[in-house]
């Protein structure tokens, strides 16, 4: 699934309030960290996720790898933040058309 523009735009403004529910050390993505946010897009379809110890394009790099292992969409990166959506089998979140 791919965003639009307006889709990706409101889901920004929706991830402002957020919390990082992961958190990734110096260790890097690891096992743990996979299943963790496994089970966060499934409980909140829209995390922040928290990138620690590495420099910006190593973060842009980790994110999108994230992404894709976690079959979910990259929305937005702010410093060490990025924030990630994958819709719910049962979606929480409505997305604009």
């Amino acid at each position: 699934m791919s965003l639009t523009n307006k889709q990706n735009k409101y889901l920004r403004g929706l991830s402002h309030d957020l919390k990082p529910v992961v958190m990734i050390g110096n260790s890097g993505v690891t096992e743990g960290v996979l299943n963790e946010l496994e089970a966060r897009l499934a409980h909140h379809e829209l995390i922040k996720v928290r990138i620690s110890g590495v420099d910006r394009d190593e973060r842009r790099q980790m994110a999108e790898n994230l992404c894709k292992e976690s079959n979910s969409e990259l929305v937005n990166t702010i410093g060490h933040i990025a924030v990630l959506y994958r819709q719910a089998k049962e979606p929480i979140i409505k997305l604009p058309r």
